[in-house]
């Protein structure tokens, strides 16, 4: 089997920066362009000497021809136009920019119809797995006599645009999927009184250049149950999202996410 040929839009970002030096590295895989808007300062530069891995001979350019997958560490504006360009080319996406709108998400789903999209919240193998692990709790914990608190804890980086992050709300979409809570409540103060059962607690820090750290609580009478999951650099989510675009390669039109990936 030859190697995937992958583009990576947002290649001078942070992000994607450490995607071209790990793609770089993987030989199951082939960069064959790094994108960027229109206005990028370092457009037609080589993409290897920008993520300081040494020539690569790919131009940091506004537009790519064929591939098998384009994988997105944009923003959410460039996210939804790559999605558009990737339909119409027909080429599979890894969308792994977030603080989508729903309409953006809903772009998505419709561009599955056509071409291979996965997208998650958090390209992370650990994050994911402790999705899972979240949704087993939760699915024991339901019925719990002395009732359950749920609470959600993130933390990253002074420069992140968005709280709580899509992960924690994530994280709360499944967990309130198998206990039933209705009510997301983002932070608290003053005298809002008892806490409602029926509620799951979100809590956004932001400091310094942590990469990502979320802290899943269920708070019971007597006892508490912790899952914690941390990133120590940005390559757990390059990697992920490595790990993505060589699964969704060779799959048929659809909607596919990072359980797909762990085979969960």
């Amino acid at each position: 089997m030859g190697k995937t040929r992958i583009v990576i839009h947002g290649a001078a970002g942070k992000m994607g920066q450490r995607l071209v030096a790990l793609a770089a590295e993987d030989s199951q895989l082939q960069i064959v362009a790094a994108i960027e808007s229109e206005n990028h300062s370092s457009l037609g530069e080589d993409v290897g000497l920008l993520a300081g891995t040494g020539p690569l001979g790919i131009p940091l350019s506004r537009d790519f021809s064929e591939a098998d997958v384009v994988i997105d560490f944009s923003v959410p504006a460039a996210a939804e136009a790559i999605t558009s360009a990737c339909v119409e080319r027909k080429v599979s996406l890894v969308m792994a920019t977030t603080g989508l709108s729903d309409a953006q998400q809903k772009a998505l789903h419709d561009a599955a119809e056509k071409i291979a999209v996965l997208w998650a919240p958090s390209m992370s193998l650990a994050v994911n797995l402790t999705m899972k692990l979240a949704e087993i709790a939760g699915q024991s914990l339901q019925n719990h006599a002395s009732g359950v608190d749920v609470e959600i804890l993130e933390r990253h980086h002074r420069f992140k645009e968005d709280a709580p992050s899509g992960t924690a709300l994530k994280f709360g979409e499944i967990i309130a999927g198998v206990m039933g809570q209705t009510r997301h409540q983002h932070g608290r103060e003053g005298r809002p009184g008892a806490r409602d059962e029926n509620e799951i607690g979100y809590h956004a820090i932001r400091v310094g250049d942590n990469p990502g750290e979320h802290t899943i609580v269920f708070g019971l009478l007597g006892e508490t149950l912790e899952l914690h999951v941390s990133a120590t650099n940005r390559d757990a989510y390059a990697l992920g999202a490595l790990a993505a675009a060589r699964f969704i390669s060779d799959k048929e039109p659809g909607y596919y996410c990072m359980n797909d990936v762990l085979g969960l």
